[in-house]
């Protein structure tokens, strides 16, 4: 099995009210790679870095099995660059800056190496350019599963919508549903969404979880209550990441395996928020993720007598 994952690959600047640093590697791509490499391997990169991306960065992700050779390199421009704001509850915050450099002309191609791959990450990225790589794929992925953002909702909903007919599971989170289909009950945006295309949604929640939908089917995963949340940025990124990863590593995309999946996602995500950037995600290994699953399983887990 192979996944191969589509998104940015940058720098950003964050500060939260536990502190703040003014450069670390991140973007999208580069969370979804280090979460699902923890599954599968490889995991097939394609995004855009400038002349600035570390040699040390690139050289960790081809150490934990992700290729790299759908990674164009830019030589006299910089990196994409986002710079933002926390506030106290950690859930908004403020953009401060977006360079997009190298990622104003990012048009991704799909390597001969990775055609045949049966699963399929679309980061957030306009649509169009989520299009441009299902449409060059040869054979198709036995599974697409796409993310996006209001942004686009905004600027290119009518792209949008065409893309997700293409995919088989959409991941937004409760106000991005809310905004694609003008609908506040969930249950009623996720149906809405779901005659768009994708047989398949999640809906995040953040602190309070996560919601599977598919056709009548609901799921819902608690997030694991943690003391302390330093750093939200790529959370998304990662649970997607550890999702689509575990799905890979099985090769089961039935309802009941997803379940699965959303909690190895969610345990993904987890370690991710507790230092900035991916700084935690390199530090965890199987034990780790095996312990956090266990704690989310008593989380959820207990016994009633129904009379």
């Amino acid at each position: 099995m192979s996944l191969i994952t589509v998104g940015t690959m940058a720098f950003d600047a964050i500060e939260t009210p536990f502190g703040k640093t003014d450069r670390i590697v991140g973007g999208s791509a580069t969370y979804v790679a280090y979460s699902a490499s923890n599954f599968i391997k490889p995991v097939q990169q394609i995004s855009i870095i400038g002349n600035d991306f570390p040699e040390a960065e690139l050289a960790d992700m081809r150490a934990r099995g992700v290729q790299l050779d759908g990674v164009e390199v830019v030589k006299d421009k910089p990196s994409f660059f986002w710079k933002g704001r926390y506030h106290e509850d950690m859930n908004s915050r403020d953009t401060l800056v977006t360079d997009l450099n190298v990622l104003a002309d990012f048009d991704p191609k799909v390597p001969e190496s990775y055609q045949g791959a049966e699963f399929l990450m679309l980061g957030n990225l306009l649509p169009k350019l989520q299009l441009n790589v299902i449409q060059e794929l040869r054979t198709r992925p036995r599974f697409i599963a796409m993310d996006t953002m209001n942004f686009w909702m905004e600027t290119a909903m009518a792209d949008l919508k065409i893309v997700l007919r293409y995919v088989d599971m959409l991941m937004v989170n409760d106000s991005e549903a809310r905004q694609l289909t003008g609908q506040f009950s969930l249950v009623k945006a996720a149906k809405s969404i779901m005659d768009m295309g994708p047989k398949y949604l999640i809906i995040k929640k953040g602190e309070h979880g996560a919601l599977l939908f598919h056709g009548d089917q609901v799921f819902f995963a608690p997030a694991l209550p943690l003391e302390d949340v330093f750093d939200p940025t790529g959370a998304g990124d990662t649970f997607a990441g550890g999702f689509m990863g575990f799905l890979a590593k099985t090769g089961d995309i039935s309802f009941e395996n997803m379940k699965r999946g959303i909690i190895a996602g969610s345990a993904l995500a987890s370690f991710c928020v507790e230092k900035f950037g991916p700084t935690r995600l390199k530090e965890v290994n199987h034990d780790d993720i095996n312990g956090r699953i266990r704690l989310f399983k008593d989380l959820v887990n207990f016994d009633i007598e129904l009379s």
